[in-house]
């Protein structure tokens, strides 16, 4: 497994081992000691989550305020353009964000720390998006930013169209008005 460093240093895209030929490929989609050993971590998934999503479809910017949860994220069909956006106000980097195109011919996976916002917009006809989490999902504890704040810039690949966006993600609010990680 290959680390790609982002202009978040605890942000990470990783790049696993893929053996492929005639018949198709095989790769470890995860291994926790090569996990722990290519970028240092110890950490513990509690549960893995799929969702599938039409092209135009932006899920995000979505965090847990309470039982904040680290994500492993992948995409095994399609390609989506990966989002993480920095809510420790004690860092550096508080409200920057990076982002990284996933797609199931890259194989990339990007982890998400606790503390971070995390969203994504699909690209392709549709796609199969797979993440690990630390924590469970907390409904009354999740929280939205506004994905088109303009204190934050993310540069959605939208090419002048507007996302399809779910209720919750069309009420997401502003960073100044967030609540975000000490």
């Amino acid at each position: 497994m290959r680390v790609i460093a982002t202009d978040l240093p605890d942000v990470l895209v990783l790049e696993p081992k893929v053996f492929g030929d005639a018949r198709g490929f095989f790769m470890e989609s995860y291994n926790a000691r090569a996990f722990a050993e290519a970028t240092g971590l110890q950490v513990d998934f509690v549960q893995d989550n799929h969702s599938r999503s039409m092209r135009g479809v932006l899920r995000g910017l979505h965090y847990q305020i309470q039982q904040p949860q680290g994500k492993l994220v992948r995409v095994t069909q399609g390609r989506v353009f990966d989002v993480a956006v920095d809510l420790r106000h004690a860092s550096p980097t508080f409200g920057r964000w990076t982002g990284a195109e996933l797609s199931a011919d890259n194989n990339l996976q990007m982890w998400i720390p606790e503390g971070f916002a995390h969203g994504f917009l699909v690209l392709s006809d549709s796609a199969d998006f797979l993440y690990k989490t630390t924590d469970y999902y907390a409904p009354e504890h999740e929280r939205c930013l506004a994905w088109d704040d303009a204190t934050v810039g993310v540069a959605w690949p939208l090419d002048g169209a507007a996302p399809l966006l779910s209720a919750k993600d069309r009420e997401g609010r502003a960073l100044a008005e967030c609540e975000v990680f000490a």
